[in-house]
């Protein structure tokens, strides 16, 4: 029974150490910000926060 149980958990360790292998290798990509509409809209918000700011 020893012996099942060390083996249930080298397999469980070697299928953890490639999972986490596979997503370090994973190449994550990010859209690019020309087409986001929140972009403008923070930077109007900056644009309103320093015009307060300056009231002041």
């Amino acid at each position: 029974m020893f012996v099942v149980c060390i083996i249930i958990v080298i397999v469980v360790l070697l299928l953890a150490v490639i999972t986490t292998s596979k997503a370090y290798t994973y190449k994550h990509t990010v859209d690019p910000l020309e087409n986001n509409p929140n972009v403008d809209n923070q930077e109007q918000k900056k644009h309103l926060n320093s015009n307060e700011n300056k009231k002041a």
